[in-house]
């Protein structure tokens, strides 16, 4: 985590030379989004009935957000104690875990020198704080060791372990933030899940030794510490008091307020089911709570860790368990003060010791951090996943058999079965951030151009994919007195580009020579191949091109791109999975114009949009075919789709458009090897010399 002060989500403007239209307004987009979440405290649940009888489900749920469910196996620890360290008043066993096979944590464990019986616990989970001397890694552990320390000398056993970013096995916290990584959110991982998960196992050596009562488990942290906290005293009941620092707020404050630009990965889980972080906060009751916070915290913001404890108080009241839920504001900013360390200390003084009025004192007891190095000089552990947990933490949705391959069994009714489960999977765990059916925002399509030249007719036309975004559609037809040789409605032929697309057709709009000469219909190489799309409307079918937002003028500064895309996440989205919203509006948009046969409808793309289109169609089963040109982008780390990888494969994706045609022209010569799951299936539905022969699956292609 950063803690330079967030600077808000600029939005880009962008001008047309017939009319001036701005950029789509996210900024209105992410309040509205925002406030329909937060409309609905604690998911709409009022009673301590329904929320007790609920806990367990919402638990589970936190896990899947988390990528803890299905929970990782609990194995072997394979623990080493490297060394201990005598102090004046305690004890340091440096030691090494692995939470799962290869994903080692770098520990401290300080205890009191004498211990006649089972004491109580605390489990230190760091924030970002990097100790580096000399170009050696000491990890987090080293700059909190203080509250450790602390710990130790006053009868607890406390657990200081180390982040996965800047710890001295280092992993990666910024997927997202900085590395371009989009497809942590196709596989629904987060390292907020590694963190909880390496903080979990170790709850699971405390409680393990004689020297620790099991009953009496604290867990605290400061920071991203201060998030982890909060995972974990909501999904492991052993915890018996929890204190978060200056860890958690709102989404009107990530979202909205643009604090999530100070923020790295670790502390967001996979938002699938659309909550707001009230609900974190909810599930850790009826445990005692201490919030902790400073007054001017850029990066937890005040009042946001005020509402999450208003609405926390609302479940402790249903236990009965007010007097367990405190709050705790200091003076300043984002700073590991004495006024937030002390209430800390005396909070669990209280609850896992009985003692309702300790007093603290801090004298300094800091140990030199060579004294708490888990590795040896130079030590490489050649084993280690730590750097690439990121590939294998959540796994990827097997494959089925193909449809058709068991004995006895029938390819298209076991095809059936599998789009029944995936469809609602997708419905519910990627797509839950689209509008419900029937709450969708009136269309309000709109011709704000209209432009006849050499037997062509260009229009614009504006529409509202949602509230807060409103985008153009470019619709290219014969000029409308040309006479037709029957009276049927127009078919219309459907593209979705991306920004290299509309670079190399459409960049004559902006420009007022061009766009009064129709220009971009002639051939050359200053604009692809224009006349392709000429071609198209002069045979008699529209030419309709729809621009998701982020793409044409609705794009935005790139350099904002990055904390955009990461703000679709917090709210149960992606960029790419709206973008398919688009497509599907920009399509009823076209259906709707009284010229137009719904039912002639087809679409196809250019360049990298080719699963935005497919995706599209797949869910609007009324248009009867897509066509993709290169269709690697299915394959590999294609657009990010909020935990599709964890629901089907890439080459199932085009087995939900059965019956309907899909036309691929993959480019590679080895496109059998990646196509022949889809390809085999074809040929389980639809034989070789039966009538309707490949009608569900075409490829083309000199390579095919």
């Amino acid at each position: 985590m950063r803690t330079s002060i967030p600077m808000a989500c600029g939005l880009a403007v962008f001008s047309l030379a017939v009319v001036r239209a701005e950029g789509p307004p996210l900024a209105e987009y992410f309040r509205v989004e925002t406030a329909r979440i937060a409309a609905k405290p604690l998911l709409g649940i009022d009673s301590a009935e329904v929320w007790k009888a609920k806990r367990p489900e919402l638990q589970r749920q936190f896990k899947a957000m988390l990528g803890l469910w299905p929970e990782p196996p609990r194995g072997d620890l394979k623990l080493e104690v490297r060394r201990t360290v005598e102090r004046p008043d305690f004890v340091v066993e440096n030691i090494l875990y692995q939470s799962v096979p290869g994903l080692y944590v770098t520990a401290n464990l300080y205890r009191p020198k004498n211990i006649d019986k089972p004491l109580p616990a605390i489990l230190y989970v760091c924030g970002h704080s990097e100790v580096k001397k000399d170009g050696v890694i000491y990890g987090n552990k080293a700059h909190y060791q203080h509250h450790a320390a602390w710990f130790a000398a006053n009868g607890y056993v406390c657990l200081i372990v180390d982040t996965l970013q800047l710890g001295e096995v280092p992993g990666l916290h910024h997927g997202t933030a900085r590395e371009g990584m989009w497809w942590w959110q196709s596989r629904g991982y987060t390292p907020a899940g590694v963190e909880a998960w390496n903080a979990v196992r170790g709850i699971d050596y405390l409680v393990s030794r004689k020297d620790v009562d099991p009953s009496k488990i604290g867990v605290t942290g400061r920071s991203g510490g201060g998030a982890t906290s909060w995972w974990v005293g909501a999904i492991d009941d052993r915890v018996a008091a929890v204190c978060p620092v200056a860890g958690i707020t709102d989404l009107q404050n990530h979202v909205v307020n643009g604090v999530i630009e100070g923020h790295c990965d670790c502390m967001y889980f996979i938002n699938t089911e659309r909550w707001d972080f009230p609900m974190v906060a909810a599930l850790v009751a009826p445990k005692p709570l201490l919030i902790e916070n400073t007054d001017k915290d850029p990066i937890f913001p005040e009042d946001g860790v005020r509402r999450i404890h208003a609405q926390a108080g609302k479940v402790y009241q249903w236990y009965g368990a007010n007097d367990r839920l405190s709050l705790v504001i200091g003076k300043g900013g984002h700073a590991d003060t004495v006024e937030l360390r002390h209430p800390a200390f005396a909070f669990f003084e209280k609850y896992l010791k009985g003692k309702a009025d300790a007093r603290i004192e801090e004298p300094d007891r800091r140990v030199p951090i060579e004294d708490l190095k888990v590795l040896k000089a130079g030590e490489v552990l050649a084993d280690s996943r730590n750097a690439t947990i990121h590939e294998t933490f959540v796994a990827k949705a097997k494959e089925p058999p193909v449809p058709g391959d068991a004995e006895n069994e029938v390819a298209l009714e076991r095809l059936e079965v599998l789009k029944a489960r995936w469809f609602k999977d997708l419905r519910a765990k990627t797509f839950a951030g689209w509008p419900k059916e029937g709450q969708e925002v009136p269309l309000d399509a709109k011709v704000i151009v209209d432009m006849v030249k050499d037997g062509l007719r260009l229009r614009a036309i504006d529409y509202a994919s949602q509230d807060g975004v409103r985008l153009r559609m470019w619709l290219l037809s014969e000029k409308p007195d040309k006479p037709r040789p029957d009276a049927r409605k127009r078919g219309v032929r459907e593209g979705v580009f991306d920004e290299a697309e509309w670079k190399s057709y459409w960049t004559w709009l902006s420009e007022p020579d061009r766009q009064t000469s129709f220009e971009p219909f002639r051939e050359g190489p200053e604009h692809g191949s224009p006349v392709f799309l000429r071609g198209i409307a002069l045979r008699g079918d529209d030419l309709a091109v729809i621009l998701p937002r982020g793409v044409g003028p609705a794009a935005w500064d790139p350099k904002k791109d990055a904390q955009i895309r990461r703000r679709f996440a917090l709210l149960g989205q992606t960029l790419a999975g709206m973008q398919v919203w688009d497509v599907r509006r920009g399509l009823a948009a076209v259906r709707s114009l009284p010229e137009v046969d719904p039912a002639a409808v087809e679409v196809f793309s250019l360049g990298n949009s080719g699963p935005i289109a497919l995706w599209a169609t797949i869910f609007e089963p009324k248009i009867k075919s897509v066509s993709m040109g290169e269709p690697s982008g299915l394959l590999g780390r294609g657009p990010a789709l909020l935990n599709v990888d964890r629901i089907l494969g890439t080459r199932q994706v085009v087995s939900l458009m059965h019956p309907r045609l899909v036309v691929l022209e993959p480019a590679s010569k080895d496109w059998f090897k990646d196509w022949e799951w889809t390809y085999k299936l074809a040929i389980r539905l639809h034989p070789k010399g039966s009538p309707d022969g490949f009608r569900f699956l075409r490829f083309v292609g000199e390579n095919n």
